[in-house]
C-alpha cells in the first residue's frame, strides 16, 4: 500500500530535524502496534541519513553488534573494538554529533527495560552532559503504551522531562479511510468503507493487509480477517498480552464484557463477582484503551457512566474473535463467521455513531460533541453537535438506513433535552439525519 496521509506529522518530523542541525532534538514518537510509527519517521526523514537501531529481546551485547554495523554501513565509519554496551555507542554518537549531523532512530525503545534498564539513566546523563553542544536528533519510538508513558511522564523516571517533543500517531481517520478506499476500489459502497472503519479502525497495517489483498467489499474484508492463517486472530492477544502483563485475564475479560454491552461497572462487577475501579482507571489512564461517557450535562458524575472500548479493531476482536475463541480452536472458522454476518448489522449500526462523531470532529465546526439519554431511558439522542462560537446546536439521529430516519420523533426528544437540562435554549438547534447514505459526504 502506497504513503497516505499523515501530512501534519511529517511536516513536525522535518522541522525537528532542521531545529536540530543547530541545537539537539529529543523526540518521542508513541501509538499502538500496527499503528505505523516506523514507517511514518522513514518516510518523513527518507531523504536523510537515517540510524535505525531496533530494539530486540537480546542479549545486550548481541544488540550493540547490530547498531554497530548500522553506524558502519550508514555513516561509513569504522568502530573496532567497540564495547558490548548501549551506553558507549550512545556516548559515542552524541559526541560524534558535535561534529555533524546525525539523526537516530530509536524503535520498540521501550524493550531497554528487558535488555538492561540501566540505559534509561545512563542516557540521561550522556545526553544532559552533551546535549548543548551536539546536532543530534534524537528520536525514540514505542508500541507499549504503559511503559513508554513510565519512561517519559513519570517523574521518578531518569528520562522524564528530557525529551524536546511527544508525538502521538493516531490512527487513520474516516476520511482517509475513505480516500484509500477510493484509490483502491472506486466503485465501494457504504459498506465497504464501513467495514474498513469497523474491522481496521484506521490501523494502518490492518488496512495494508486488506488493500494489498484486494479485499475491498464487506464480504472478501470477514472472509481475509476469519481466513485460519489471518493475522487478525491473535492480534488482539499479540497486541495487549505485552501491556498488562501477568493480569491480562482480567484486563481481558472486563474489555470482553465491554464489547458485549456489559459497559457498566455495576454490570461488570456483577458479572465478574469482583471490584474493578482500579482496572477500569488504568485501561483508560494508563493503557488508554477505554473511555468513560456520560449523557452531556449530566450534573451527577457517577449517573449514566458507561465505557466504550477506543479502538474499532479490538473492540470487535473482543466481541467476536475472543468471545467465540472455542469455536477457532476447533476449526470452526466458517461457523463464526456465519455468527458474524448474523450479528453484523446490530453491531455495525453502533459503530456508524462512531464514525459520524469522528467526521463531525473532523470538520473542527464545533466546539462540543457528544450524545444525551434521560435518566428513564424513555429518550436518547445519538449525536449532539455544538458551537458555542456560532451558537448553534445541531442535533443527530444515525440510522443505518435513511428510511428509518424519524425527524419528528428526534424533534421531541430535542425539546425533553431542553427541559431537562436547559441547555442550548437560545441557540439555533436544526435537526438532522444520518444514515450511510451520508458517509461520503
Amino acid at each position: 500500500m502506497r504513503f497516505f496521509d499523515r501530512q501534519h506529522e511529517i511536516e513536525s518530523l522535518r522541522r525537528t530535524w532542521e531545529k536540530s542541525r543547530e541545537v539537539a532534538q529529543f523526540t518521542v514518537v508513541t501509538g499502538r502496534r500496527r499503528i505505523g510509527k516506523t514507517t511514518l519517521v522513514l518516510h518523513a526523514l527518507a531523504d536523510t541519513t537515517v540510524l535505525y537501531f531496533f530494539v530486540s529481546r537480546k542479549a545486550e551485547a548481541e544488540l550493540c553488534n547490530s547498531f554497530v554495523a548500522e553506524i558502519e554501513e550508514r555513516l561509513g565509519i569504522p568502530m573496532l573494538g567497540h564495547s558490548g554496551r548501549f551506553a558507549d555507542i550512545f556516548e559515542y554518537l552524541m559526541k560524534l554529533s558535535k561534529k555533524q549531523h546525525i539523526t537516530l532512530f530509536i524503535d520498540e525503545f521501550q524493550e531497554f527495560y528487558k535488555v538492561n534498564k540501566s540505559v534509561f539513566s545512563d542516557m540521561q546523563r550522556i545526553w544532559d552532559l552533551n546535549k548543548q553542544e551536539a546536532h543530534m536528533n534524537l528520536i525514540v519510538g514505542g508500541s507499549v503504551n504503559a511503559m513508554m508513558n513510565k519512561i517519559f511522564r513519570d517523574k521518578k523516571e531518569p528520562l522524564y522531562g528530557r525529551h524536546t517533543a511527544m508525538m502521538r500517531v493516531r490512527p487513520f481517520t474516516p476520511s482517509v479511510l475513505s480516500e484509500i478506499l477510493r484509490t483502491y476500489a472506486p466503485q465501494h459502497t457504504s459498506e465497504d468503507l464501513l467495514a474498513l472503519y469497523l474491522f481496521t479502525g484506521g490501523v494502518a497495517k490492518y488496512v495494508e493487509v486488506l488493500m494489498d489483498g484486494g479485499h475491498f467489499t464487506f464480504t472478501d474484508m470477514l472472509a481475509a480477517i476469519m481466513h485460519e492463517d489471518s493475522l487478525f486472530l491473535d492480534e488482539g492477544k499479540a497486541s495487549l498480552i505485552e501491556e498488562f502483563g501477568r493480569d491480562y485475564g482480567i484486563y481481558f475479560s472486563i474489555l470482553s464484557l465491554i464489547a458485549q454491552g456489559h459497559n457498566t461497572r455495576s454490570d461488570i462487577e456483577t458479572m465478574l463477582k469482583q471490584e474493578v475501579g482500579g482496572y477500569l482507571t488504568k485501561l483508560m489512564d494508563d493503557y488508554e484503551l477505554i473511555t468513560k461517557r456520560q449523557p452531556l450535562f449530566e450534573k451527577s458524575s457517577n449517573k449514566g457512566v458507561h465505557y466504550t472500548i477506543d479502538d474499532n479493531f479490538l473492540a470487535f476482536w473482543f466481541r467476536f474473535i475472543f468471545k467465540y475463541n472455542y469455536m477457532l480452536e476447533i476449526g470452526a472458522h466458517e461457523k463464526l463467521k456465519e455468527i458474524i454476518a448474523r450479528d453484523y448489522e446490530t453491531y455495525s449500526g453502533r459503530i456508524l455513531e462512531k464514525y459520524f462523531i469522528e467526521k463531525l470532529a473532523e470538520s473542527k465546526a464545533y466546539t462540543r460533541i457528544g450524545f444525551w439519554a434521560d435518566r428513564k431511558g424513555e429518550n436518547e439522542i445519538d449525536i449532539i453537535a455544538a458551537d458555542e462560537t456560532r451558537r448553534i446546536a445541531d442535533f443527530f439521529e444515525v440510522k443505518r438506513k435513511a428510511e428509518n430516519i424519524n425527524l419528528d420523533t428526534l424533534q421531541a426528544k430535542v425539546a425533553a433535552f431542553q427541559r431537562a437540562t436547559g441547555q442550548f435554549v437560545r441557540y439555533a438547534v436544526t435537526c438532522h439525519g444520518l444514515s450511510m447514505d451520508n458517509m461520503t459526504n
